[in-house]
């Protein structure tokens, strides 16, 4: 298989699928999350078409339904390329359940077959002495065998009906919940902090960390040191901004990629989860 540089390299199966999904992005701070579709899937992978535009290198994380009913395979993904609204996207953190989850998945969707068309079937005419090919005697058609064959195209266009309403109710549904997280982030950027805390109390309550990932192009260059942090946490926990206080970009980058996981117990006033400022430390050191 030629991939988009040359020959492909992929030694791991993809398997060719449309399944709704969502890539979540934190910008400035803000998370947004970008509907769309998958082309083709594997335990490394997947190829998309989404509504928005991402930056090759970035982190994302993404939610993909494989079947209705089942829950949602989650997982981080390096954004690889970008060229119009495909992209492609390399799991970055997937689990060995996950992994089973794609393999049955797959295997699941082999056994069940494809959907057989029928033509258009033939009927006999009669014109005065001469006949046309039919599948009934000579002289009249085979009206029973007709009607079965309309009534199957019938309910082939009812599924058809059916299935394209429910891609578009999804598809509609994703817009719908991207406007509303539009509207809910610049709320959110309006809600000013309620305390200063101190960095050693909102280290207690961190609950959830990611390590950073030590840049190649740091390592080359002997980076190393201690980036201080400045960070906004919001009622929920989570990370809402972050300004870095000291350091080289690279690192910086780098410190903020994993920031944007880390997860914290919602600091209370009064009994009720507020927003608040604080200050973390990252280190990097070989």
């Amino acid at each position: 298989m030629i991939g988009r540089d040359g020959p492909s390299r992929r030694r791991v199966p993809r398997y060719a699928v449309q399944a709704p999904l969502d890539v979540k992005v934190l910008r400035s701070g803000i998370p947004d999350t970008v509907p769309g579709r998958s082309l083709n899937l594997g335990e490394r992978g997947v190829a998309a078409v989404i509504a928005g535009e991402l930056v090759p290198g970035e982190t994302v994380e993404v939610e993909i339904s494989l079947s209705p009913g089942l829950e949602l395979l989650r997982t981080r993904a390096t954004v690889k390329y970008q060229h119009e609204l495909r992209c492609g996207l390399e799991f970055a953190a997937m689990t060995a359940e996950q992994r089973a989850a794609i393999r049955e998945w797959a295997r699941e969707s082999k056994s069940g077959g494809e959907m057989n068309i029928v033509p258009p079937p033939q009927v006999f005419v009669a014109k005065g002495s001469e006949t046309e090919r039919g599948d009934g005697p000579p002289g009249r058609p085979n009206s029973r065998r007709w009607t079965r064959r309309r009534r199957l195209w019938l309910a082939f266009l009812i599924l058809l009906a059916i299935t394209a309403a429910g891609y578009w109710w999804r598809w509609n549904r994703g817009w719908r919940e991207l406007e509303s997280g539009w509207k809910t982030s610049e709320t959110a950027s309006t809600d000013a902090p309620r305390a200063q805390v101190p960095a050693e109390v909102m280290e207690k309550l961190l609950v959830h960390r990611v390590e950073p990932v030590y840049p190649a192009e740091a390592r080359k260059q002997n980076l190393q040191g201690i980036i201080a942090m400045d960070i906004v946490v919001g009622r929920d926990g989570a990370v809402k901004a972050m300004h870095p206080l000291n350091g080289p970009d690279v690192l910086a980058r780098a410190a903020m990629d994993a920031l944007r996981w880390w997860k914290f117990e919602p600091y209370r006033v009064n009994g009720e989860p507020v927003v608040v400022e604080s200050r973390v430390a990252v280190e990097f050191k070989q």
